[in-house]
């Protein structure tokens, strides 16, 4: 079964109101150890996020002199050095993340928008949860009997319907070794990725004998 989103996110988030004073947001920081708070308004909706990058511009903006070229490359910065409120100093539109939505896709967003973390919000936009990189990568400790049970009964036996009998499924630290011979080509091609898939797989070595495979 894919884990998706809900399946290992946190659910106590600690979170600020957009009139959060910087001061008070540094202590929460030192004392929750996070090192960033989702931001929310009045009605609990996530209007933002808030992290130490975005709060250290104001130190940073100290040591730039006035009228230099990074001052004016760095306008969005320097107004947000001057930002004394969570609404002020916060990142937004803030991205964010549907608890149904899969794990895989919830990973393929922080990569690609080199984010660490993630608000959860539920479908009216209240905030639900937090998702860091490190529940993310949590999925690649499972167990590795679990990972070979559901290649073999899930995988080759239900999903198609073959005879697990005729192949070989050995799993060790996540890496998945699959020896045997499919009636197709295509069915060897399509099995290989499906076992790719499965939650904790970190590679696959495909060691089954068709007659397309590349030598």
């Amino acid at each position: 079964m894919k884990n998706r989103v809900r399946d290992v996110m946190t659910t106590r988030v600690v979170a600020v109101k957009k009139t959060a004073s910087f001061k008070e947001m540094i202590v929460r920081m030192r004392k929750a150890r996070v090192s960033a708070f989702p931001v929310v308004d009045d009605a609990g909706l996530v209007i933002g996020v808030v992290s130490q990058t975005d709060m250290l511009n104001k130190e940073a903006d100290l040591a730039t002199g006035p009228g230099s070229l990074a001052s004016v490359l760095r306008f969005r910065d320097h107004e947000k050095a001057a930002g004394v409120t969570a609404a002020e100093l916060m990142t937004s539109p803030p991205v964010t993340v549907g608890p149904d939505e899969p794990l895989a896709e919830a990973a393929r967003i922080m990569r690609d928008r080199r984010l660490k973390r993630l608000p959860v919000i539920s479908a009216t936009g209240h905030l639900i949860g937090i998702l860091s990189r490190g529940d993310v990568l949590g999925v690649f400790t499972r167990p590795d009997a679990d990972i070979r049970r559901e290649a073999a009964e899930e995988v080759i036996a239900e999903t198609f319907l073959m005879d697990s009998r005729r192949f070989t499924v050995t799993v060790h630290d996540g890496i998945v070794t699959l020896t045997g011979r499919p009636e197709t080509d295509q069915a060897a091609r399509e099995l290989v990725e499906a076992v790719r898939q499965i939650d904790g797989v970190i590679a696959v070595r495909d060691q089954l004998s068709y007659a397309g495979k590349p030598r």
